[in-house]
């Protein structure tokens, strides 16, 4: 019932939907002066203090392969980059309130064994994308030492 997409990414299969934030952004990394191994740890990082933000103080990074946030071992946020010419495609999916028994029909990156998990069962409440997405944002400005301007923003 899903379509399967071949994407030049890191990483292993995965699923996106209904109830993820997906967060593709194209930076180029020289101008940043940032090692792409420096940039996948400062997405890891803008999740982590976003889940410090909604009270989920046991999220963690593991060290590769298992690259994400992590709740025990259930994968809250997937991260898989691209880079070429030193301009970043492609991004991470967080499970705010996400079907997680898309995830029943495959290996999860790749990694056998683990599970998968979502904001709303970790806080044990439903979590919409729509109330991450404004600290998600402050997340990435402060990670990313950035200004992020709306394209919807006059000027």
């Amino acid at each position: 019932g899903a379509a399967l997409v071949a994407a030049r990414r890191g990483g292993h299969i995965t699923f996106h939907g209904p109830g993820q934030l997906l967060a593709f952004p194209v930076l180029d990394l020289r101008r940043r002066r940032l090692p792409l191994r420096a940039y996948v740890a400062g997405l890891e990082a803008l999740v982590l203090r976003l889940c410090r933000r909604l009270g989920l103080r046991a999220a963690r990074a593991l060290p590769p392969p298992f690259t994400g946030v992590w709740m025990g071992d259930s994968k809250l946020c997937a991260i898989g980059v691209h880079c070429r010419n030193h301009i970043t495609s492609h991004g991470l999916a967080l499970n705010c309130c996400t079907d997680l028994s898309w995830f029943d029909h495959i290996v999860p990156c790749g990694l056998e064994g683990k599970g998968v998990t979502s904001l709303s069962h970790e806080l044990g409440q439903h979590v919409a994308v729509s109330h991450v997405l404004e600290p998600f944002l402050n997340s990435f400005q402060e990670v990313f030492d950035c200004t992020l301007v709306s394209s919807e923003d006059p000027g």
